[in-house]
């Protein structure tokens, strides 16, 4: 390809190549979302404020920070315990 292929000043359309007897348009009984709470269920998306996306610009970031949290909690918590009952 040369680049022409999104030439606007080209009048040619492009070739529909989807066949007729998939036109979605013309589709009865679908249901929007119909698996949104399945999908849910399988991912976990969270949104960053911005201050906390340019500190942890990636999801591995992200996990190693907040893997390191939860042992310092566990060692925070093992150390309560342990002064309780001292």
């Amino acid at each position: 390809m040369n680049g022409d292929f999104m030439n606007m000043e080209s009048n040619q359309e492009l070739e529909d190549e989807l066949l007729p007897e998939y036109d979605f348009g013309k589709m009865k009984g679908g249901i929007r979302g119909k698996y949104v709470d399945r999908y849910q269920t399988g991912t976990n998306v969270v949104l960053l404020d911005p201050d906390v996306a340019q500190a942890f610009p990636t999801s591995d970031s992200v996990n190693e920070a907040l893997r390191l949290l939860m042992q310092i909690s566990k060692r925070q918590q093992t150390n309560n315990v342990l002064e309780t009952t001292s």
